[in-house]
């Protein structure tokens, strides 16, 4: 049962690069998408291996938490390129999110429990980056004959580094806006989600009459990996942003403006509430609509028991913006050549085309290669139901590169989300909420970043 309408109460790596921009524009949409740099002479790299005089190992590990449910499907990729090569492949329910998994693959560094692949999400992943955590995949994906340019760009680019990729995509999604089909039609409203966060204030009062009494128009959940990831599309719908490059920007009027309007729709206005699973809260017709990924897509179609719409996440006053996120998977570093090598060979098998369409047709999550969404597997999903193309065509026209702060300053992601949660659960006042976090957020990256700058 969900809440009441109202809210309830690292190792070094050796020298960075200094100069920093934004990715190029095919990049420039990305979620993750970071500082890129060039190597200085003498920068220490990975010992380069001659993958021609290796032979892969016969047996792996991967960690994983089974992004939308798809254990199943996991289990039967595995059992599919086990019979092709031979290659045993041990899947480790590592974590039962995205956190969880990078919280154990941190704490097994310098171990032999160290997996050979791992999940590794939008803020975790430059973190395994800067430990020195993970393989980069060009040198071995060339020898393979992997081809990346059929990955999607922006997807595969989200994990440049120094001219080098550390991940490729695997369960990546954007948040979507969902909602009843059958409350806005009891609340006289159109079949469509709304254009403006505003044009959804006017017509909550309308899904307020048609929702249960402890239901609300809107459902916004909390937590780490969430919060400050919905709440980047309500801040750059003001104007506003976590931060410019490295620089936290809270202080601004138009990030303050961002955080009070959450404040007020929690806890003035009474049209967003916190679920205690805010999609199976949907489902289940307590919310008139609410924010979750496109990797809930296939779960939520098949628990409601009323028709589904989705729409591109609204704007704000000052325009809008949709962050990318979910995960990619990695190669550890610490790991023995040959098992390096079977290792990329199964993350190949994993997301080659027609995997990467299955995946996408049982979950919802978008497909990571350009020649998925030419096969029969997307073609038929789309005709069938074309709510799986909102999240492609968003991709497309909406998204943009998420603030840094969040996603390459360790733990800024964590900061931010408390932050939040004091706003929305404490109706703390955004400000004072920011000038308190603030500090937090330039602490941890004067620790954690700029020594390595």
């Amino acid at each position: 049962m969900m809440n009441n309408m109202t809210a309830r109460p690292a190792p070094r790596r050796k020298q960075f690069i200094a100069s920093l921009a934004l990715l190029s524009a095919m990049t420039l949409a990305a979620a993750c998408s970071g500082p890129t740099t060039t190597a200085e002479a003498g920068e220490e790299e990975h010992a380069e291996i001659d993958w021609s005089q290796v032979d892969p190992a016969e047996e792996i590990t991967w960690w994983s938490n089974h992004p939308g449910e798809s254990k199943d499907f996991e289990e039967a990729m595995i059992a599919d390129f086990e019979a092709e090569t031979g290659i045993t492949v041990n899947l480790v329910t590592a974590g039962a999110g995205y956190d969880e998994v990078a919280q154990r693959f941190q704490a097994a560094a310098g171990t032999d429990s160290v997996p050979d692949l791992v999940i590794a999400s939008d803020v975790w992943w430059f973190r395994y980056f800067i430990n020195d955590q993970v393989l980069p995949l060009d040198d071995v994906f060339a020898h393979l004959g992997v081809d990346v340019d059929d990955y999607n760009p922006t997807l595969y680019d989200d994990y440049e580094y120094e001219g080098a990729h550390y991940a490729a995509p695997y369960a990546r999604s954007t948040p979507l806006f969902y909602y009843n089909k059958d409350l806005f039609a009891q609340a006289g409203l159109d079949d469509r989600g709304p254009q403006t966060w505003q044009e959804f204030e006017q017509w909550a009062p309308a899904l307020a009459e048609v929702v249960p009494a402890d239901g609300a128009p809107l459902g916004l959940g909390l937590g780490t990996s969430w919060s400050a990831w919905w709440m980047s599309n309500v801040l750059w719908g003001h104007g506003g942003q976590f931060s410019s490059e490295w620089e936290v920007t809270l202080d601004t009027p138009q990030a303050q403006a961002a955080g009070e309007w959450v404040r007020e729709l929690y806890n003035d206005k009474g049209i967003a509430a916190v679920g205690t699973d805010t999609a199976a809260d949907f489902s289940a017709g307590f919310f008139g609509a609410f924010i979750g990924s496109t990797g809930s897509l296939a779960g939520i179609l098949d628990s409601a028991s009323f028709e589904v719409g989705a729409a591109f996440l609204p704007d704000g006053p000052a325009g809008g913006g949709v962050p990318t996120g979910g995960t990619g998977v990695a190669i550890a570093a610490d790991r023995p050549a040959e098992n390096q090598l079977a290792a990329a060979m199964f993350l190949d098998f994993l997301t080659n085309t027609d995997n990467s369409a299955e995946f996408s047709a049982l979950t919802g999550y978008m497909p990571v290669r350009t020649s998925a969404l030419e096969t029969d597997t997307m073609k038929d999903l789309y005709e069938q139901t074309p709510l799986y193309t909102v999240a492609v065509e968003q991709l497309a026209q909406e998204t943009r590169t998420q603030d840094w702060v969040r996603v390459f300053v360790p733990g800024g992601d964590q900061i931010l989300s408390e932050g939040l949660e004091e706003i929305i659960l404490n109706n703390a006042p955004a400000a004072e909420v920011f000038d308190e976090i603030t500090p937090r957020l330039q602490q941890a990256f004067s620790d954690n970043v700029e020594p390595y700058l």
